[in-house]
């Protein structure tokens, strides 16, 4: 049996085509859930309503507080910021390097009206966590029945 050598067919343009088509796409969808490519939005957000605020969480490892904002505009809470990481080894016999920069920015759909005036935000151990209280008017008011 003889072996026959592989070769690999230049595609040329169309490969290139391909290619620009792939950036394309994966720009436009950049930061959104595409579970059918495996793609994960970035940070992932846990969201809970309490009785009396709604409490959001976010991963976001590797930033610092002072890179991330977080804001809420009427029921929408927005938050973004800038992943900046740089390691630098220097030892006898090597030198190695290694970076990572990004942005992120995420935004949802609050459940219920908050009092923008009293959310307090905390970072800690790569875990932002937002309380958001309850707007009075968006409190459950019990009401007796008279019979």
């Amino acid at each position: 049996m003889a072996l026959v050598p592989y070769r690999r067919r230049n595609r040329g343009d169309l490969a290139g085509l391909h290619n620009e088509v792939d950036e394309l796409f994966d720009s436009f969808f950049r930061g959104l859930d595409r579970p059918f490519f495996g793609y994960k939005a970035w940070p992932a957000i846990d969201v809970a309503e309490e009785e009396n605020a709604v409490v959001v969480r976010a991963e976001v490892p590797g930033c610092k507080a002072e890179d991330i904002d977080v804001s809420v505009y009427g029921n929408t809470l927005t938050i973004s910021g800038e992943k900046k990481r740089s390691e630098e080894k220097k030892e006898k016999g090597y030198y190695h390097v290694e970076s990572c920069h990004g942005s992120f920015r995420r935004e949802l759909t609050l459940p219920t009206e908050v009092d923008q005036h009293k959310i307090d935000a905390e970072y800690k151990d790569g875990v932002l966590s937002i309380t958001l209280p309850k707007a009075e008017t968006a409190k459950a008011v019990k009401v007796k029945v008279k019979g």
